[in-house]
């Protein structure tokens, strides 16, 4: 069973992410900010990690960019999920080494064929 990080601040979409992933069969592990995200990705080696953007602290670019240099979770791939809509942070997100972009409110289909996607993609 593939194992995915969700790393998001919200109680209410958490909730909602992992509901989606573990009804299609994932097990979910959660980080409520970016530095506890770092964390459990180097110590769980999840299989892929969905990111929100804005968290307190350390936002999701930066935590997707971190992830992306370090030797032990580069080959993690990173799906961002967040509300920012604008082409700008698409483009910001994919430069820190984000495997994909989607933006909320996400579709159970979307979310599913995107994990999927990302995961088939790692060979």
């Amino acid at each position: 069973m593939p194992v995915v990080l969700i790393v998001d601040d919200s109680p209410t979409e958490v909730h909602v992410l992992k509901t989606l992933l573990e009804k299609n069969g994932f097990e979910t592990v959660i980080a409520e900010d970016g530095e506890t995200g770092l964390k459990l990705a180097k110590e769980r080696k999840p299989d892929l990690i969905i990111m929100d953007v804005v968290m307190p602290g350390m936002s999701g670019f930066q935590a997707t960019r971190q992830l992306a240099k370090d030797p032990g979770t580069q080959d993690i791939p990173v799906v961002i999920v967040t509300t920012k809509d604008q082409e700008t942070d698409k483009v910001w997100g994919m430069r820190q080494g984000a495997y994909d972009y989607i933006v909320k409110p996400v579709t159970e289909k979307q979310l599913v064929d995107k994990v999927n996607e990302a995961l088939s993609s790692k060979g």
